[in-house]
């Protein structure tokens, strides 16, 4: 399968097959090319993890002028580790952006029709989610935590859009850069939380009741399921645990550590209308 998320600069991932569709812009940043220090060094994009305001918002910054949409014009949600979905429209732009408390509230997914508007979510292991419709003129990116992806963060972004008139088999989906299944060890309380039919797809038994567990594989099956086509679903390789000289992780880290940025948004047009 082909790597949807290219590298751009040392700085940054792009979804290049949508960006040269049209007029959109979509990525993922990688921990360097920043001024935040450790544990954060160098590129965390994160206020919530304690690093200085000031380097956060630098980082920033210095990604917002590879994504063509400024800073004031960035919309962040929540992210709860629920399954809620925001529809971002002018009114919300800046939201997130400079305050970690003017975020759009109680939301891990984001959908917009309009342009000039940057969706961003952070990561460190958790799964980004990208959507895009292109003839419907919609985009959306969404944070799937293990709570996220058990509980079908996949499948209500889907809803969403489709909500907005939007045809699920229209709907481009990529999942990018997360903590791979050979990484990813959990527990009987989180296998618990499976949906039945996943379960033997999903998980690998280990000993003294751990599993391994496929955070990737679990959405794309949901997004299958929920009428995505399986040519329009593209998955990374990239290993947020595995590669520590390209991404933060969360648990390879032990929680002290940056955050990457995802994010989707057209630049100055909408779809094909």
């Amino acid at each position: 399968m082909t790597e949807p998320l290219k590298q751009q600069n040392d700085s940054l991932l792009a979804i290049q097959d949508w960006e040269q569709d049209q007029a959109l812009t979509a990525g993922f940043s990688t921990r360097y090319g920043g001024v935040s220090r450790p544990p954060f060094a160098d590129f965390n994009q994160g206020l919530h993890v304690n690093d200085r305001e000031a380097d956060v918002i630098s980082n920033r910054d210095r990604l917002a002028a590879s994504t063509d949409i400024p800073l004031k014009r960035w919309v962040i949600g929540e992210q709860v580790h629920g399954t809620e979905v925001a529809v971002v429209q002018e009114k919300d732009a800046g939201k997130g952006a400079f305050r970690l408390d003017s975020s759009i509230e109680g939301c891990d997914g984001l959908i917009t029709n309009t342009p000039g508007l940057l969706l961003a979510a952070f990561f460190a292991d958790c799964v980004p989610l990208y959507f895009y419709a292109p003839h419907a003129g919609w985009v959306g990116i969404a944070h799937a935590g293990w709570k996220g992806s058990v509980n079908g963060m996949a499948a209500s972004m889907v809803k969403a859009l489709q909500t907005q008139g939007v045809s699920a088999d229209e709907i481009r989906a990529v999942i990018g850069p997360c903590i791979s299944r050979k990484h990813y060890e959990v527990d009987q309380r989180v296998v618990d939380n499976i949906e039945g039919k996943y379960m033997n797809k999903v998980t690998d038994p280990l000993q003294d009741g751990k599993f391994l567990m496929n955070l990737r594989e679990l959405n794309r099956l949901i997004l299958l399921d929920a009428g995505v086509k399986e040519t329009s679903i593209h998955v990374t390789g990239h290993c947020t645990y595995e590669q520590e000289d390209v991404f933060f992780s969360h648990r390879r880290d032990c929680g002290k550590t940056g955050r990457m940025l995802g994010f989707i948004g057209f630049t100055d047009g909408k779809g094909d209308v």
